[in-house]
């Protein structure tokens, strides 16, 4: 993106445009930020993540002996249902997501080593560090190369051709949201791309391979292996494993698509990000993220990516930091003049929700291709 491009796209949302001089500036100051916070990370970093892979790993045994006791008592498996979603999201969020960007590889511990992390979900590590930790985070938002713009199911931009399926988009939202875990397991096969023979089966035979070894560990451990434990009480413990994945879907998917595709988050194409800057390319991770408010208690079941402006500026500093890293992004916005999307869960999800329906339908006045 040049410095022309990216001074067209800010003046037609602030109303100005900011010299070349005025976005490096921010650009420096925003790399002063980070180089402070890494310069800081030490022993306090260490012992938070260590805290919530304890509290984790209680949740999930408590979760699993609640459903367990469910047998007895109904309340029990209630509690240990959401127990054990509470515990799937703390690991996937909070946990494998910032391990796997390799915030912790400093600490130099085994547990903690991003490259070698496995989660628990049907995605393999190796796939997801290459479709999220390589294409979705250098090529944040940009239409044709970003494929989180829409999972290859949605139609989240307006530069996006407009196909009729798209008329059952939020049909589709719904199911993505159910079974997000699987949707995000064949990201990176890049199946949408099969039909179009822009790549055959046999060059993605061995990740194909890869994916359906992960995907049948998570099934056996999760529908098979755990209820089976509970003898001929295999259904209940069975619906309580199958209900605490889809809590874990639905929270996972809700938080990521509030930090993607609010109404207020921009697109933008391959052209527009041509030579960009250090500068510039903070500010794509700027206009295309969108934070979340809440509770200190919110933004760790979040992963922190409630503070997505700051996960994209700074995908490898640990994301505890993200809150204090905030109040500084927050004023640079405002001294610049730089919008910051932020708001509540609710307003931020409603507007992610109206984006679905409305780009559903051909867009009027956009750059469009409609297709039978």
């Amino acid at each position: 993106m040049t410095s022309m491009n990216v001074n067209t796209r800010i003046a037609g949302i602030i109303g100005r445009k900011l010299t070349k001089e005025q976005v490096e500036a921010f650009g420096a100051e925003i790399d002063a930020l980070r180089t402070r916070i890494t310069a800081d990370l030490g022993q306090k970093d260490l012992d938070y993540i260590k805290g919530i892979i304890r509290l984790q790993r209680r949740l999930e045994i408590g979760g699993r002996i609640g459903i367990y006791a469910g047998i007895v008592n109904p309340l029990a498996w209630v509690a240990g249902v959401g127990a054990l979603g509470v515990a799937k999201i703390l690991e996937n969020m909070e946990i494998g997501h910032n391990v796997m960007h390799g915030q912790f590889d400093w600490t130099n511990d085994p547990e903690l080593r991003g490259r070698k992390y496995e989660w628990d979900t049907v995605c393999p590590g190796d796939q997801w560090r290459h479709s999220h930790n390589y294409m979705h985070h250098h090529f944040t938002n940009i239409v044709g190369k970003d494929r989180d713009v829409g999972y290859g199911i949605l139609r989240m931009a307006d530069e996006q051709e407009w196909h009729p399926a798209n008329l059952a988009q939020p049909v589709y939202a719904l199911l993505l949201a159910i079974f997000f875990e699987w949707g995000v397991g064949v990201h990176d096969l890049e199946l949408a791309d099969a039909t179009r023979g822009t790549w055959k089966w046999s060059e993605k035979k061995d990740m194909f391979k890869a994916f359906l070894k992960k995907a049948r560990k998570q099934v056996v451990k999760d529908y098979i292996a755990f209820p089976a434990l509970a003898g001929p009480f295999f259904l209940p413990v069975l619906a309580g494993n199958v209900i605490a994945n889809i809590i874990r879907n639905l929270w996972t998917f809700t938080i990521i698509f509030c930090g993607h595709f609010t109404e207020g988050a921009e697109m933008f194409s391959e052209a527009e990000c041509e030579n960009e800057t250090k500068a510039e390319w903070y500010l794509r991770q700027l206009m295309g993220s969108s934070n979340l408010e809440g509770s200190k208690w919110f933004h760790i079941m979040s992963g922190n990516l409630s503070h997505q402006i700051e996960h994209h500026m700074f995908p490898d500093i640990p994301a505890n930091r993200y809150a204090e890293m905030a109040v500084e992004v927050s004023a640079l916005c405002e001294k610049y003049g730089l919008p910051y999307n932020t708001g509540s869960l609710s307003r931020q999800f409603g507007t992610v929700v109206q984006r679905i329906f409305r780009l559903s339908l051909p867009s009027a006045g956009k750059q469009e291709a409609v297709t039978a």
